[in-house]
């Protein structure tokens, strides 16, 4: 059976869920032989942008270029990863081409380059992720059964109390405090006449060229949120911390903030707010992955606008 290589990163996330994460990583080379011979597929080589799935590169029986996700079990309640992207139908997202849901697989249409290995500046990747985020807001697709913005607040407050008491110390109390608050303002802001089905996880490495038309990007992997705009802007707030990290944190921020909320009409408090609980609980989460000098970067940063 063909031996695969699988993500550092994979192995680690899958050792975190215990036995049954390991049980998983185990089971990948039949599972995956399996996949494709009942969907006739030539496997190629595993790609490394998964984090919590093993990603292949894939050619159908009539050589079209596609990819096999193979996700971890019980990843998300109710699949809502593959729930959203068969939602929007390939508007603004990978289109799916197959799904098996008793093994937790999808086949999808194959993107182009991620748009952090274009070598284009930050600011320049912050308007091309608002402008695919747009065109996916646009296309509002029914969120009804989707975990709602007032649930993921609850539950991002939730996970940082659980990291909180195995990782104290890791940054300044004042910072868990403002995140808890935060927190608790945007569950209470949770109205759903203004929610959409948002991605929930907008990053560079989510955001993938179009074949044939460079210009244009579609997203990959998205959480699938019932939640308001501002949540998919906190994604970018939480990203590129050297960029931030070589000024005034804050100032910086402060102008991210403003771009994102100019491009996009959205709150500038709400998307500051998502923004700091997201530097927050990822901070620990890295901690919790062992990447302490990244959970720093993060963290230094969230401390800094909890001061402000």
């Amino acid at each position: 059976m063909r031996r695969l290589h699988i993500p550092e990163i994979v192995r680690t996330r899958a050792g975190l869920r215990g036995d049954e994460g390991l049980a998983w990583l185990d089971g990948l080379p039949a599972l995956t032989a399996s996949l494709a011979q009942d969907w006739d597929l030539e496997l190629g080589s595993v790609l490394g942008g998964g984090t919590d799935a093993l990603v292949m590169t894939c050619r159908t029986h009539d050589h079209q270029e596609v990819v096999l996700k193979v996700m971890m079990p019980r990843l998300t309640p109710g699949n809502d990863q593959v729930r959203a992207l068969q939602a929007f139908g390939g508007q603004g997202y990978a289109a799916v081409y197959r799904h098996d849901a008793g093994r937790n697989a999808i086949l999808l249409e194959k993107l182009g380059p991620q748009l952090g290995e274009l070598g284009l500046p930050v600011a320049r990747q912050i308007e091309v992720i608002c402008a695919t985020l747009r065109e996916t807001w646009l296309a509002n697709p029914d969120g009804a059964g989707f975990t709602t913005g007032a649930e993921k607040a609850d539950s991002l407050a939730d996970f940082i109390a659980e990291l909180w008491r195995h990782f104290e110390g890791v940054c300044a109390q004042r910072t868990i405090d403002q995140a808890y608050d935060f927190a608790d303002l945007r569950r209470r802001a949770f109205d759903p006449a203004t929610c959409v089905l948002a991605h929930g996880d907008a990053h560079a490495a989510n955001t993938l060229t179009t074949p044939g038309d460079g210009a244009r990007f579609k997203f990959i992997d998205p959480d699938g949120l019932f939640i308001e705009r501002a949540y998919d802007l906190a994604i970018p707030m939480r990203e590129w911390g050297e960029e931030l990290l070589a000024g005034d944190p804050v100032l910086l921020g402060r102008r991210r903030c403003e771009q994102l909320a100019g491009l996009t009409g959205v709150d500038p408090s709400a998307i500051w707010q998502w923004g700091l609980i997201e530097r927050v609980s990822t901070g620990l989460l890295l901690h919790q992955l062992g990447q302490e000098q990244l959970a720093g970067e993060f963290l230094s940063v969230a401390d800094a606008w909890a001061a402000a």
